[in-house]
């Protein structure tokens, strides 16, 4: 009796033979989409009230590029002036940088600085401060336009500029630097760690996904739902009456080029390989649907495997749960980095 083997030790036999020259063209392909003219950091800093005892807190912002300074909150304990890992936090559609404070505070008492970033078009970066509405605003306008890439695109940019400032600090150690995100965030953290070899350790939570699998097998009706807006906009510029799964792809096209194809989840995530990375989703998740998070899975299994890292990589599945993150899934993250960064 012949036993099937599972599908990503298939994968692992091919990837061994074609996957050093396809991940290096897929991560510069991605680096060329996201590239801008660098500018100067031109840091700016302040030290503010901490939320606990024993943690400093600062404000702080730098350039990302000639238009855009990013607000920052850092924690970190005060007791000690050597060098730590970071762990990046980034928030949700609607969330802020505020938003992550609770995270951030049990991180910084775990030994780690932690810091969170306002994504572009919320927080401190919209008008209002909080909330989604500028960000929905600015999708419209790139797909109108194709200026700009603020779904997702541009704030993994932002991430790749923070790690430049963090590399100018005494207190990091550049080596352990970790990111965290949670949907919105979470799809950054891993198109951010996929780019860029400094992440030494991601968490991306539900999040990781197949954009493709979604728009042909008809479910991409709630990841689409959180900018609805826009995409009803644009299906009206379009005189598109009753937008499809045709129209879903036009769509990120023009929002978030290559994100349904060569940028999609099967092929960013194993480019994290060998590196830790753990993948934290929802059983039931309707923006993250099973079935594509297991081709990222099995794609990224693979890379490890290739790369004898195959304790590097877990996906840990939230049984019988949606779209959010479990109070005990926090804990397996922070011991996660805890495992890997060593505070």
């Amino acid at each position: 009796m012949t036993t099937r083997a599972p599908v990503w030790r298939i994968i692992a036999a091919l990837f061994l033979a074609t996957a050093p020259h396809l991940a290096a063209d897929t991560r510069a392909a991605f680096l060329k989409l996201i590239d801008r003219p660098r500018v100067p950091l031109a840091p700016e800093f302040r030290e503010a009230s901490a939320p606990a005892t024993n943690l400093t807190r600062l404000d702080f912002s730098y350039a990302a590029d000639a238009t855009n300074r990013v607000p920052g909150i850092l924690l970190r304990s005060a007791s000690t002036a050597a060098p730590r890992p970071v762990v990046i936090v980034l928030h949700g559609t609607g969330g802020s940088k505020e938003s992550e404070l609770p995270f951030l505070t049990e991180l910084a008492h775990a030994g780690f600085i932690a810091i969170a970033i306002d994504g572009r078009y919320h927080g401190a970066r919209s008008r209002s401060g909080k909330g989604s509405a500028d960000y929905i605003d600015a999708l419209l306008r790139t797909f109108r336009t194709g200026r700009e890439l603020p779904f997702f695109y541009d704030t993994a940019w932002d991430v790749m500029r923070l790690i430049d400032y963090l590399e100018t600090r005494a207190d990091v150690d550049p080596k352990r630097i970790g990111l965290f995100g949670i949907s919105k965030g979470g799809i950054e953290t891993y198109l951010a760690a996929a780019a860029d070899p400094r992440v030494a350790v991601a968490v991306p939570c539900i999040a990781v996904e197949s954009f493709r699998w979604a728009v042909e097998n008809n479910a991409w009706q709630s990841r689409i739902g959180t900018v609805q807006a826009a995409f009803a906009a644009a299906a009206k510029d379009s005189g598109v009456a009753q937008p499809g799964a045709a129209f879903v792809h036009t769509f990120y096209t023009r929002v978030a080029p290559g994100l349904d194809r060569e940028f999609d989840g099967p092929a960013m995530v194993p480019l994290i390989a060998p590196r830790p990375l753990l993948a934290i989703n929802g059983e039931i998740d309707p923006r993250t649907p099973l079935p594509g998070v297991q081709l990222c899975a099995d794609a990224a299994r693979a890379a490890y495997h290739a790369a004898d890292a195959d304790e590097k990589f877990v996906l840990r599945i939230q049984h019988n749960t949606g779209h959010k993150v479990l109070p005990e899934s926090l804990v397996a993250a922070r011991e996660w980095f805890v495992r890997w960064l060593k505070p």
